[in-house]
């Protein structure tokens, strides 16, 4: 049988968690505010960065490394537009935590401006402190919940009087819409708590509706997402009618892509969705033709005899990336970030 990789609690939460989770308000500083003041505002206020805003947008950031660059040069006093770092790197509210994580690690930067994806307005700052304390939140949270609900759960499939039961989720993903994408991957991962399946078994069904969700709303023109759940197995079928495939085994390639340059600005299109699908699932299909859409099927086992238990037991560890990328390094990225907090520069 198939060995899958394992994934913890954490690895799951970086997935399904939002930047705006994590994301803090901070001062800010407008274009015609003097570099002279820069340094009181920034000492008073505790922080080595702010964001220069006008007009409600985002123009730059000033850092403590702006302001000593300042200094060094003369430090003739001109406004703070004249001195701020332009090149900057923004991420949106609406994307995944996991996002956030991989850019800290690829930049080595200690925070980033956060951005509201529809108005483009500055809505805060995320720093490396504030992943680790959001995701901590999220654990408490749902230590929580399981510790309530303990005492009342059952396994739906152990406890039905019948010779074979058959249960069908139907949802339907609408194309286009990026800042929805996770939504289904939610829903049917709340369904199955509810039903007693492992958490194990759970995330694995998340990850891969997730990853055919956002194929459905990047490539596909949105299409219909079904999982069909019986005593052994999760079927997770995904259709539209979208372009379809030229090629279905080059497409399977890691890293290889064909998202349009407008999905790659968003952080999104890296080539690795349908990889995540293959590595979380026991079993994958791909029908597919060009002008005709496409048809996915992906087959989780489980063993409802067992308490809902995965079908295999795994060692490895593997967490989905940008657009479903699988990051080898996750230990690295993710527990990396309590190691790094003191490394990196501002955004």
């Amino acid at each position: 049988m198939k060995k899958l990789p394992h994934i913890h609690k954490v690895q799951e939460l970086v997935y399904e968690l939002k930047i705006r989770d994590a994301a803090h308000e901070t001062v800010t500083i407008s274009p015609e505010t003097m570099m002279s003041q820069v340094r009181q505002i920034l000492r008073s206020k505790k922080i080595t960065a702010a964001p220069v805003v006008g007009d409600n947008k985002l123009l730059g950031i000033v850092s403590v490394e702006d302001y000593i660059n300042w200094v060094q040069d003369g430090g003739e006093d001109v406004p703070v537009s004249q001195r701020m770092s332009r090149d900057l790197v923004t991420l949106f509210e609406d994307e995944a935590m996991v996002d956030a994580i991989k850019d800290f690690d690829r930049y080595k930067y200690y925070e980033f401006p956060v951005l509201s994806r529809s108005s483009g307005e500055l809505i805060g700052i995320v720093t490396r402190f504030d992943v680790i304390a959001s995701l901590l939140k999220a654990l408490d949270i749902d230590y929580y919940r399981k510790e309530i609900s303990q005492y009342q759960r059952t396994n739906f499939f152990q406890e039905t009087v019948s010779e074979s039961t058959f249960l069908t989720f139907n949802y339907t993903v609408a194309g286009g819409e990026i800042g929805r994408g996770g939504e289904v991957a939610s829903k049917l991962k709340k369904n199955l708590s509810y039903l007693g399946i492992h958490p194990e078994v759970i995330r694995r069904v998340a990850i891969v509706t997730y990853e055919a969700e956002m194929n459905l709303i990047i490539y596909g023109g949105g299409g219909q997402v079904k999982a069909d759940l019986d005593c052994q197995k999760i079927t997770v079928t995904v259709s539209d009618d979208g372009p379809g495939i030229d090629d279905v085994e080059k497409v399977m390639q890691p890293g290889f892509s064909t998202a349009p340059d407008w999905i790659r600005e968003l952080g999104f299109g890296a080539g690795m969705g349908l990889p995540n699908i293959k590595n979380n699932s026991e079993q994958l299909s791909i029908d597919s033709k060009p002008g005709k859409g496409t048809r996915l099927k992906a087959i989780i086992l489980w063993r409802c005899g067992r308490d809902g238990e995965p079908g295999d037991e795994s060692e490895t560890v593997a967490v989905p990336g940008k657009d479903g990328e699988v990051a080898d390094e996750t230990k690295e990225s993710v527990g990396g970030l309590i190691s790094d907090l003191g490394a990196g520069g501002d955004a």
